[in-house]
């Protein structure tokens, strides 16, 4: 494993880090071990967030006794100083620590927020009283909006962006990841996988191998999985034409709107379960409609639930037509459905 310099902050971490989020999905136990194996696999930079269940209880667990050797990373959706204090002292006591070493302003992606997280008593003003409290070390930020992110970096407040950043997603190296690294902030990559999208770990990671000044943050749900994404960094990379036509297939098959599965648009109030049935035809494409059927079948009918409120669309980062994305799946569904009850 190669360790880099994370911008100007000075920290040292290794160049892939670990994401957060499937780890709430496991067992205390079973989280804790999947954590230990990254760390004695050589992975020092583990990210989480506020809004992550009881992922920041299972990271804390896990390094409790050895915190010294980690980097830890979390966030606050707060934008009001008195919420983003509250946030901030009940993530240092589930990391069971006394300091957070990045500490980042979560989803940035409206004009609207941004306001508020600076405005007098604002989100900032709390975090950054916290940072001369020694209770953090440095201020970051994360976006799926890539005018707002490169708006953010542009400020000079923060010492990293996090953006979505994949052979799918790939606008942020133009414009916002020239912008950070001239500004020498820390470059993290969320989505490796696109929001799952793309199942290939070997091509995903030659990819983003390309790119060293940004630090992939794939979540991990099984020493398995960790085992399988380190074993890529110790070869060399090298991407060939046939490499590149098969993450052109995957472009072609996902097109320009996909549902990242980023959860921000849940719960529904009318229980309809958008993100599995968003996935619906990737699905499809992947299976046999019987077993598409099979497997979505809960998720699909939940979506006759749906009352056209607009929740989700005010919720959605990427600002998706769900409303119709959703209709759309539910064509294909019922279409497999009239095919096998006829056989």
């Amino acid at each position: 494993m190669r360790y880099i310099k994370f911008g100007k902050s000075g920290l040292e971490i290794s160049e892939l880090g670990f994401g957060g989020i499937p780890i709430i999905r496991l067992d205390v136990n079973t989280a804790v071990r999947v954590l230990h194996r990254a760390r004695d696999r050589g992975i020092t930079f583990y990210d989480t967030a506020s809004a992550y269940r009881d992922s920041e209880d299972k990271i804390g667990r896990a390094f409790d006794g050895t915190r010294d050797k980690v980097v830890i990373a979390t966030k606050t959706l707060m934008r009001d100083a008195r919420h983003a204090s509250e946030q901030l002292e009940n993530s240092l006591r589930m990391l069971r620590t006394d300091y957070i070493d990045l500490y980042q302003f979560h989803q940035v992606a409206r004009e609207k927020e941004w306001d508020a997280l600076i405005a007098p008593r604002g989100a900032m003003e709390a975090v950054s009283k916290a940072k001369k409290e020694g209770k953090i070390r440095f201020i970051g930020v994360t976006s799926h909006n890539l005018s707002m992110a490169i708006r953010l970096v542009k400020t000079g407040l923060f010492s990293s962006i996090q953006f979505p950043f994949n052979f799918i997603e790939a606008a942020a190296i133009d414009e916002l990841f020239a912008l950070a690294k001239k500004s020498k902030m820390g470059i993290l990559a969320m989505k490796p996988f696109a929001g799952g999208m793309i199942n290939n770990a070997g091509i995903a990671f030659k990819f983003l191998r390309q790119y060293p000044d940004v630090v992939p943050i794939p979540g991990f749900d099984s020493e398995n999985a960790v085992d399988e994404v380190v074993s890529l960094y110790q070869r060399p990379n090298i991407v060939t034409g046939e490499d590149r036509q098969l993450m052109e297939k995957y472009r072609v098959e996902l097109g320009k709107q996909f549902c990242r599965r980023c959860e921000y648009c849940q719960p529904c109030p009318q229980g309809v379960m958008i993100t599995p049935a968003m996935g619906y035809k990737i699905v499809a494409s992947r299976m046999s409609p019987a077993v598409s059927v099979d497997f979505c079948r809960l998720a699909m009918e939940s979506v006759k639930l749906c009352t056209g409120c607009g929740e989700c669309l005010e919720r959605c980062p990427y600002e998706l037509p769900i409303q119709e994305m959703l209709k759309a799946n539910y064509d294909v569904y019922e279409r497999h459905l009239g095919e096998l009850n006829k056989s």
